[in-house]
């Protein structure tokens, strides 16, 4: 008799035409903070790279085992000339790469590892302050040509850095004669450098050959350049000098 009723759904809010509204995606941490990792991981590599240069320049480039005396030796004939200087034990002479470390097992080394590139070894001969960077990587080097290297010592008590003994290397650097057997002037072979790790205040150093001095003999370095210079490096800058022949004999007039 009466019809069954139906109820009507109710109104939604939805406007024609137009579509339920989407969540927004979340960003992640590293999306958030991209900038700021980059700009930290930066600061990271510049203080990375900066206390590595540090450490690279307050660093020692070498090191010492020990500080070498010579041995005592019989003294020469009466008649002999005197020689000059110690012979050193040969420590080799094997290139490495520059700026490597270097373990010396004698000081002074008057052989032993050494860098081969231009103006690091060997070094340009002159006369070097106290301030001035000169290694035994360097100036082995010039020893390996046949050069000369008179080393002077900063420590307490010494005056090898007082102005004047720094005159009295200058001067020696300046009134070196020419090497006995290439004959090549000092501006080729002669290095004076600072070197603390010794036990004498100065020292004069051939290829294996050591000249210690107590105070500062400018004519015991020339006459020991003069008597031992070019005669034992390994590498000459010149021919070995020919031999002079002994003169014929002269047959007797009959």
């Amino acid at each position: 008799m009466t019809s069954s009723s139906r109820r009507t759904p109710p109104a939604t809010s939805r406007t024609p035409g137009s579509r339920a509204a989407r969540t927004a995606p979340q960003q992640t941490f590293l999306e958030r903070n991209r900038a700021r990792l980059l700009w930290g991981l930066a600061g990271v590599a510049l203080v990375a790279i900066a206390s590595i240069a540090f450490l690279n320049a307050t660093s020692p480039a070498y090191a010492c085992t020990t500080e070498w005396t010579p041995a005592v030796t019989p003294p020469p004939a009466p008649s002999a000339t005197p020689r000059l200087g110690y012979v050193q034990d040969d420590l080799g002479r094997d290139h490495i790469s520059l700026g490597a470390f270097v373990k010396y097992a004698l000081c002074p080394p008057a052989t032993g590892r050494h860098f081969n590139a231009q103006g690091e070894g060997p070094v340009q001969s002159g006369v070097y302050g106290p301030d001035d960077q000169a290694t035994p990587q360097g100036w082995i080097h010039n020893l390996e040509h046949g050069g000369l290297v008179v080393l002077y010592r900063c420590q307490d008590g010494d005056s090898a850095c007082e102005e004047a003994e720094q005159a009295a290397l200058k001067e020696l650097y300046a009134t070196m004669p020419n090497s006995p057997i290439c004959n090549l002037p000092p501006a080729a072979t002669t290095v004076v450098a600072r070197f603390d790790e010794m036990a004498w205040p100065y020292a004069a150093l051939l290829w294996g050959q050591v000249m210690p001095m107590t105070t500062f003999d400018a004519q015991l370095a020339r006459d020991f350049f003069a008597q031992q210079g070019e005669r034992t490096n390994p590498e000459l800058l010149c021919a070995k000098p020919t031999p002079t022949p002994i003169p014929a004999a002269t047959p007797a007039s009959s």
